[in-house]
C-alpha cells in the first residue's frame, strides 16, 4: 500500500492552501462565532467551487466521489486554516444520504451539497451526544439514532462550547427518512467518514500550530538569544513534530483502506486517536511556548488552540478509538463501522486485510 500522495493530490492541497491563505479565515471564524455567517458562507462557496464537498458525493448526484484520500487531503488544509462551519458534518451527511436507500432525499440534497448550495449537520447521539454542530444555520439537520434516520424540523438555542466557533444546538423532532438495518449501516459508514475527516482536521491544525510556534520562538528572545535556541524548547518542538509525522501515514492508510474496501473501522480509529492526540499536544506546546500571550483571545492563535480538544473528542473519543483499535478483527467485524453496524454494501464480500508493509 502506497501512502505517498500523487502529483494531482499534492497540487490539490497546494491550491486549497493558497485559496485559504488569501481568504482571512481568522476573521471569518470570529464572525462565525458571533453568529454572522456571511463571510463563512462566502468561503464555503469558494471551497465548493474547488470541489471539496463533491468529494463525498457520488457522480450520479453531480459529485466526484466518494474519494476518501482526496477528502483527507482537503480536510487537512481546512484544519490548517481553521475554517469554520459544519464541514465534517456536511460530508458525513452526504455519505449517509448516499447509502440510506431514500432516492428522493438523495436526489433533493446531494447535488445541492456537492455544489455548496446547501449545508448540512449530522447528529449521531451515540457519538456526538444530543447536539448537532451549527444546526442553527444548516439547511438540513439529520439525526441518526440507532436504526432510525430523521430530518430534524428545527434546532434549539445555541449552547456554549469550549470552542466558540463550534456552535452546538439540540435538534428537534422531524420527518423519519429511513428505519431499519440499512439505515443503521448507512449511519455507521457516515460515522467513519466523519471520523476520517476530523482526524485530517486535527492533523492540519497541529501542523499550523507547530509552524506558528516555530516562527514565534525564533523571534522571541530571552537572555539576549532566541528562546528557540534553548535545548528544552527544541526537544518540545521535536516531540510535537514526531507525533504529527507519525499520524500522517496512519491517516493516509485509513483513507486508502476506506477507498478500497468501503469500510475501515480500526484504521480510521487509529488515525483518529493518533492525529487527535498529536493536534492536542501541538496546542499545549503552542500555549506553553508562546507564554502569557498564548492565553489571549485577541491573538489568532487562540482560534487553533481552542479547537484542538473538541476535534480530538469529536466523532470518537480517544478511549473509544483505542478500544476499537484493540478489537481483534474477524471476517465479520471487518465490515463493522464506528457505531458497531455492518457498513458494507449489501452482498459485498468481507474485505481482506491490507498489509501495512505492502506497496502498490
Amino acid at each position: 500500500m502506497r501512502f505517498l500522495l500523487d502529483d494531482e493530490q499534492r497540487e490539490f492541497a497546494r491550491t486549497l492552501d493558497t485559496l485559504l491563505a488569501a481568504a482571512d479565515t481568522p476573521a471569518a471564524a470570529r464572525s462565525w462565532a458571533a453568529g454572522d455567517h456571511a463571510p463563512g458562507r462566502a468561503l464555503w462557496s469558494r471551497l465548493a467551487a474547488a470541489g471539496v464537498f463533491a468529494l463525498a458525493v457520488p457522480e450520479a448526484y453531480d459529485g466526484l466521489g466518494p474519494l476518501p484520500v482526496e477528502l483527507a487531503v482537503a480536510f487537512t488544509e481546512l484544519g490548517r486554516h481553521a475554517v469554520p462551519g459544519p464541514l465534517v458534518e456536511t460530508v458525513a451527511a452526504a455519505a449517509l444520504l448516499d447509502r440510506l436507500g431514500d432516492k428522493a432525499a438523495a436526489g433533493t440534497w446531494l447535488p445541492r451539497l456537492a455544489a455548496g448550495e446547501a449545508t448540512a449537520s449530522l447528529c449521531v447521539p451515540d457519538l456526538t451526544g444530543p447536539y448537532a454542530l451549527d444546526a442553527d444555520m444548516a439547511d438540513a439537520v439529520l439525526v441518526a439514532d440507532g436504526d432510525t434516520v430523521r430530518l430534524a424540523a428545527t434546532a434549539g438555542p445555541v449552547q456554549r462550547s469550549a470552542d466558540p466557533v463550534r456552535r452546538l444546538s439540540r435538534p428537534a423532532d422531524g420527518t423519519v427518512l429511513a428505519r431499519g438495518p440499512e439505515a443503521a449501516a448507512a449511519t455507521g459508514y457516515a460515522a467513519e467518514v466523519a471520523a476520517l475527516a476530523t482526524a485530517a482536521q486535527s492533523l492540519g491544525l497541529g501542523r499550523a500550530l507547530l509552524d506558528r510556534t516555530v516562527a514565534y520562538v525564533r523571534q522571541r528572545t530571552q537572555f539576549g538569544v532566541p528562546v528557540g535556541s534553548f535545548q528544552a524548547v527544541k526537544h518540545r518542538l521535536a516531540d510535537t513534530l514526531l507525533a504529527l509525522e507519525f499520524a500522517q501515514p496512519l491517516l493516509h492508510e485509513a483513507a486508502l483502506t476506506l477507498a478500497a474496501h468501503g469500510t475501515a473501522p480500526r484504521e480510521i480509529a487509529a488515525a483518529k486517536v493518533t492525529a487527535g492526540e498529536a493536534g492536542h499536544a501541538a496546542a499545549r506546546t503552542a500555549l506553553q511556548l508562546h507564554g502569557a500571550v498564548g492565553y489571549t483571545e485577541e491573538l489568532d492563535l487562540s482560534l487553533w488552540i481552542r479547537k484542538a480538544r473538541p476535534l480530538r473528542d469529536a466523532w470518537g473519543s480517544p478511549a473509544s478509538c483505542r478500544a476499537r483499535v484493540l478489537t481483534r478483527p474477524t471476517a465479520e467485524s471487518r465490515g463493522r463501522d464506528l457505531s458497531g453496524e455492518d457498513s458494507r454494501a449489501p452482498g459485498s464480500p468481507a474485505a481482506p486485510a491490507v498489509g501495512k508493509g505492502a506497496e502498490a
